[in-house]
């Protein structure tokens, strides 16, 4: 649609507006209400006037019949409403708001424009309080029994953002177990949680009243020291849970599929991915509660199941994009288009964008500038395309966020307006300006200046480079033969490919060797079992197990692996790599673990019930301890599945013996998502959960007494304040999940990186989960982060079907920014060859000797070479020394 104010000024109801950000015209919409046309009224003016035909006020519904091979279902969620629970004073009060409110007033779209203010009067609250569990972990009416996974994190994110926008903001969480179990969540929760003026409040809480005068909300609460209180807060935050979609019976009906008692999809009990009904797939929330990264997986992971129903019509559709031809710049006189994005909230609240836009257009060999709204949308995108044609731009600089996800969108633009997309430039002002000068927003729309000057000063200088297609080897290689290995390398043979499957124990299977049910009832052996035995058979895979990996090269699509199998050593090509190596227990130090055959893991204890011990019948007290060995200086991070395997196997206990005393002794029960009614069952068993704080640990000793030697247990009892002794037939450790040694030499062998605490670090947590950095490399299951077994088959779907977007190709293209050795400079002294991660270099002989070398398909362009070189003889194309002194000069301009 054409932005312009033609139809909103000729609307003769006010039916049509504009959205503007500040002085820039958007997109028109049409309120339906007020619309004479759509009123039986004829009117149709706006048709009439429209540039460009984008209104068509004749349009009726039709219906469309298309022919599919598989269906995916991802309708989302609802969020849970509490006006239907009036104790919240939701839709009453005035100051009551629920999170996604407030996600809305922090939006700079939002009501407020980014300003934190209280709906009631417009005033900067000052003391906010958050109440999580809103409509989850409850059975009585109006409420979900299940625990929706996403709402302790998103909270702990709001009041990051909340102290953000005011330093001086007193923010109060009231929660019951803090739920902080993903990957790097015990992180982001310390974060959170030790910012100042920042309280949380373990407690289950009422709305007391609204305060007539101020219209403040009062808070009943109560703490172990000082009984009830009620407080007084500006503003009150409802941490919403998950409801599935409000169509979902509907949508059931149409698709014939089953759905959970709870609403949500019914899935396969091996595969969450498979609904009841074959050839019908879903992803993300319909699942069940989940967050953002493992939305992502799941829509990876039913694409691969897609694919491989409808492998046989791979590439029948697909139609390759055309480009204009490239117009020729070189010669020309730099003619620069910058556009400044506002990026949301996140640059236009803090940098006066129109000032920066103004200011660019004032710089040598700039010819337009624009600011925009979103520079990544498609209309965005596709409008820096059409003008690139219109103004005849032969160098494009977007200020914007990082290059790091956008670079390559906008030198698909630069294709698409005719020039050569290594005439893009960068600036980005959002990482390196808005984030870290949030609270000095003069300082930083100056800094944004500079930075764009800066990018300026470099884009004229830069040179077109071409870039060049690879042949792709349509051959896989999978690290690691557990679950998560296994499935990803099944999916991939049944898609049609060929898979290596390399395991460095004797057996396949990992860790799920040692898990014998799940806390759902899923037998895992005879699961597994099936698993292996289907790898076995299929055709396309091949199995090396007690293999070890020697040396790895290449690059995407043109991987070499070397192995060494038993006695014999073999060398493997592929396109890609699946890295799926898992993890492994903890072996405590502590608690007496080793020293006395009472305590073991629950691992340990998950055989003996399997097994059918006679031991554990005869036990009448069984202690539990819980974060043993994780959530503490040398492993912090939760180990995510401990909480739910103590759970199961305190259930089984219950089975074998009800009169069977179980103590869980825990900090926080993270049972999330529908594992809470396992939780709550366990509970009406009479399993007694005691939590302990981490600066009192329970201890453990053996006391002598009538000659017997007694294992006991003494804990702090936080509800009574006194301490508890519990004597224990057997001492069962929720031992912690930590990575395996060899990471750090797999890590090095396909140059991928691993996290502070050992597992395997993603590409991106939210836009390439089961990515590496390095192109053609996925990881999934244990390696990436402790996981329940279903995750873990999601994410090994979701790696698959990742890897297959390169596996379908026949070439892949290699980027043209990579280093270039002039033998003239070259004193052959080999230093680059020695600081080269990826083996690009080599000494070849020449008339003059022995010089340098860049082999550009091996080059991955990290520029250490080039660094390094002492007489400058390698230069990184598109980094050369001479951009980066124009940035340096351009800097220093206003410094001299």
């Amino acid at each position: 649609m054409v932005q312009d104010e033609y139809n909103q000024n000729l609307s003769l109801n006010k039916a049509i507006h504009v959205y503007f950000s500040q002085a820039v015209p958007l997109v028109t919409y049409i309120d339906s209400k007020k619309c004479s046309f759509l009123n039986n009224e004829k009117c149709a003016i706006c048709a009439g006037i429209c540039k460009n035909n984008a209104i068509d006020l004749y349009q009726k519904p039709e219906k469309i019949e298309v022919e599919v091979g598989a269906i995916i279902l991802a309708p989302g969620f609802e969020t849970f409403d509490p006006k239907l629970k009036s104790d919240y004073g939701y839709g009453k009060m005035q100051n009551v708001v629920t999170s996604l409110d407030f996600e809305r007033i922090l939006c700079a779209t939002g009501p407020y424009e980014g300003e934190i203010r209280r709906p009631s009067d417009r005033r900067h609250p000052h003391k906010i309080a958050w109440i999580q569990c809103v409509g989850s972990r409850q059975v009585i009416p109006g409420g979900n029994s299940y625990c929706s996974a996403v709402c302790c994190t998103y909270t702990q994110k709001q009041v990051i953002l909340t102290k953000d926008h005011d330093a001086q903001a007193e923010c109060t969480i009231f929660h019951n177990d803090v739920r902080s179990f993903g990957k790097d969540f015990e992180r982001f929760y310390q974060r959170a949680e030790n910012l100042p003026g920042i309280r949380f409040i373990r407690s289950f809480v009422s709305i007391g009243r609204e305060i007539p005068e101020t219209k403040n909300v009062t808070i009943r609460y109560s703490t172990y020291e000082d009984g009830v209180k009620e407080e007084e807060f500006d503003l009150v935050v409802l941490s919403v849970g998950l409801n599935p979609p409000d169509d979902v019976k509907e949508m059931s009906q149409k698709f014939s599929i089953e759905l959970t008692s709870e609403g949500f999809c019914k899935t396969n009990p091996v595969n969450p991915v498979e609904t009841s009904r074959p050839g019908i797939f879903v992803s993300g929330a319909f699942q069940g509660p989940i967050d953002i990264p493992e939305s992502i997986v799941t829509a990876s992971g039913a694409d691969a199941l897609c694919s491989q129903l409808l492998a046989f019509r791979r590439g029948e559709m697909a139609a390759e994009r055309e480009y204009p031809e490239e117009r020729n710049a070189e010669g020309e006189e730099p003619r620069v288009g910058v556009f400044v994005c506002h990026c949301g909230a996140n640059i236009g609240r803090v940098v006066n964008v129109p000032s920066v836009a103004e200011y660019a257009s004032s710089l040598k060999n700039v010819v337009y500038a624009q600011e925009t709204l979103f520079a990544c949308a498609t209309d965005t995108a596709k409008k820096i395309g059409e003008t690139i044609r219109e103004k005849g731009l032969n160098r494009v600089v977007v200020a914007a966020c990082t290059p790091r996800t956008h670079e390559p969108l906008f030198r698909e633009t630069l294709r698409e307006g005719g020039i050569n997309p290594y005439y893009f430039e960068m600036a980005n002002i959002r990482e390196h300006c808005s984030w870290v000068h949030a609270r000095e927003k003069e300082t930083a729309t100056q800094k944004a200046k500079d930075i764009v000057r800066m990018s300026v000063a470099r884009a004229v200088r830069l040179k077109p480079l071409k870039e060049f297609d690879l042949p792709v080897d349509k051959r896989a290689l999978v690290v690691g033969g557990g679950v998560a290995g296994l499935t990803s390398g099944l999916s991939l043979a049944n898609q049609g490919f060929e898979v290596f499957l390399l395991e460095k124990d004797t057996e396949l299977g990992g860790m799920a060797r040692r898990i014998h049910s799940t806390l759902e009832g899923l037998d895992v052996q005879t699961y597994l079992h099936n698993l292996i035995r289907k790898v076995y058979e299929h055709p396309s895979v091949h199995v090396f197990t007690n293999s070890k990996i020697t040396g790895v090269s290449g690059y995407v699509g043109n991987f070499v692996t070397s192995v060494k199998v038993g006695w014999m050593k073999k060398e493997i090509r592929h396109g890609i790599a699946i890295i799926a190596t898992g993890a492994e227990e903890y072996k405590p130090t502590e608690y007496l673990y080793g020293k006395d055959d009472r305590v073991l893991t629950q691992l340990e204890l998950g055989k003996r019930i399997a097994i059918g011990e006679e031991r554990l019948n005869n036990s009448q007290n069984v202690v539990m301890i819980q974060c043993v060995g994780c959530r503490n200086e040398e492993r912090n991070y939760c180990s995510r599945v401990c909480c739910g395997h103590s759970i199961k196997n305190a259930l089984k206990l219950k089975e074998l013996n009800p009169r069977m005393d179980i103590y869980v002794l825990y900090r926080d029960m993270r049972t999330y998502g529908f594992a809470e009614d396992y939780y709550r069952e366990a509970a009406n068993k009479n399993v007694k959960f005691i939590r302990y704080e981490p600066d009192d640990k329970p201890q453990v000793e053996i006391i002598e007494e009538g000659g017997q030697r007694i294992l006991r247990v003494t804990v702090t009892d936080l509800v009574l304040g006194n301490k508890l002794e519990m004597d224990a037939d057997l001492l069962v450790l929720a031992a912690a999940v930590v990575p395996l040694e060899t990471n750090a030499e797999i890590s090095r062998f396909f140059k991928v990186p691993l996290n502070p605490d050992g597992f395997f670090q993603e590409a991106h947590v939210k836009l390439r989960p089961v990515d590496f950095a390095a192109e053609g490399v996925f990881l999934c299951g244990m390696a990436h982060y402790p996981k329940h077994l279903s995750e873990a088959v999601n994410q090994a779907y979701g790696a698959a079907g990742r890897a297959v977007t390169i596996l379908s190709k026949d070439f892949v293209t290699a980027s043209g920014a990579v280093s270039e050795a002039n033998e003239k400079d070259c004193v052959s002294c080999g230093v680059c060859i020695s600081v080269c991660k990826c083996g690009a270099i080599e000494f070849r002989d020449t008339p003059k000797g022995k010089k340098a070398w860049v082999n550009s398909v091996l080059c991955e362009g990290d520029g250490l070479c080039t660094a390094k070189c002492p007489t400058g003889a390698i230069q990184l194309k598109h980094f050369t020394d001479e951009d980066l002194v124009a940035q340096i000069d351009a800097i220093m301009e206003d410094r001299r």
